[in-house]
């Protein structure tokens, strides 16, 4: 266990790391103390870290695999232990880590009787399995098992058509989340107008990067997710007066945003991210190129239940954030779009 010795300054915001320490090859454990901060800024701070820690860090994932000459996932083997579909829950476990951003192939070829683990693949250079140990197969006869599969960096969860894939290649249900959980709680000091509060972030790894790392990395990301708020200008935003002497200052207070001619403009630049839609919604609709407002307008709330594995609730959560986040509808009657 290692403790961090730097102090909290009680002028400006500092970190420290308070516990560090290393549960396993595939889980890595930190807590950091974050201070100090006026009163009701550790919930926003620690909401958006928690949100970019678990759906923005990137992480590595087998997201396919090839069998020579099985035709189908529940297919078994004769001289192997497990059916494919077994395989296939057993290499979504392996944790890669890569360095590249490009997709990777890697290789297994394995005599029995053998017990196969992460270790009897061959990756390329820029890739390497945290923990080789990891259960792919186990082969009780004397046969080879040859297996290839496709590894990918990306963050957050990616759920595969098997409809698009050959004979014999099948999808792994990714999980591109090096960052397995992340707990935060605000802890008070000083009293009256000086009372301050301290973040208490704790996270948990798979070990392909170190929380210290994740936190980094989550940082960067809400940075680079809001600086181009930084660069609106005033000239770029249209207004209207809604009515009075446009001469007078009282007038000129009440200025608003034009909404309906706003939209279709927004609309197109404004990604279903800002929806803060639960992660299985999030996914089907990227899954099916739904990638903005606009996109999402294009859908009625019969079209939008007819998404692969998009049931009633997933429209019922989408319509809601939809209206909470930007007073929109989402279209009620079937709409036929070329």
């Amino acid at each position: 266990m290692l403790t961090c010795e730097t102090p909290i300054s009680t002028q400006a915001i500092q970190w420290k790391c308070v516990e560090s320490k290393t549960e396993s090859r595939r889980l890595h454990y930190g807590r950091f103390a974050v201070s100090p901060f006026k009163r009701g800024q550790v919930n926003t701070v620690g909401i958006a870290m928690r949100r970019a820690s678990l759906e923005e860090v990137q992480g590595t994932s087998i997201t396919c695999a090839r069998f020579h000459g099985v035709l189908h996932e529940y297919s078994t083997i004769t001289g192997i232990q497990e059916t494919i579909h077994d395989v296939l829950v057993n290499l979504k476990e392996i944790a890669p880590k890569s360095d590249s951003n490009d997709v990777k192939e890697a290789f297994s070829s394995v005599t029995g009787p053998k017990e196969v683990t992460a270790g009897d693949t061959s990756l390329p250079p820029s890739v390497k399995a945290i923990d080789d140990s990891q259960y792919i197969v186990t082969i009780t006869q004397p046969i080879s098992v040859n297996i290839e599969s496709k590894i990918e960096k990306d963050s957050g969860y990616r759920i595969e058509n098997s409809n698009r894939y050959k004979d014999g290649e099948f999808p792994v249900d990714a999980v591109f989340m090096p960052v397995r959980n992340v707990n935060y709680s605000v802890h008070l000091f000083g009293s009256g107008r000086a009372t301050r509060e301290t973040l208490f972030i704790e996270i948990w790894t798979n070990g392909s990067l170190t929380p210290d790392e994740a936190i980094n990395e989550a940082s960067k990301k809400l940075i680079d997710l809001s600086t181009p708020f930084l660069h609106v200008k005033r000239e770029d935003v249209s207004y209207f007066y809604s009515g009075g002497d446009e001469s007078s200052p009282a007038s000129a207070r009440s200025q608003i945003y034009d909404v309906n001619e706003l939209e279709g403009k927004l609309s197109k630049n404004i990604f279903i991210d800002q929806l803060e839609l639960p992660a299985r919604a999030f996914n089907c609709l990227k899954k099916a190129k739904i990638h903005t407002i606009a996109d999402l307008l294009n859908h009625s709330r019969e079209d939008s239940s007819k998404i692969k594995s998009f049931g009633q609730k997933s429209v019922d959560q989408v319509s809601k954030a939809l209206w909470e986040h930007f007073a929109i509808e989402l279209p009620k009657n079937e709409l036929h779009i070329n």
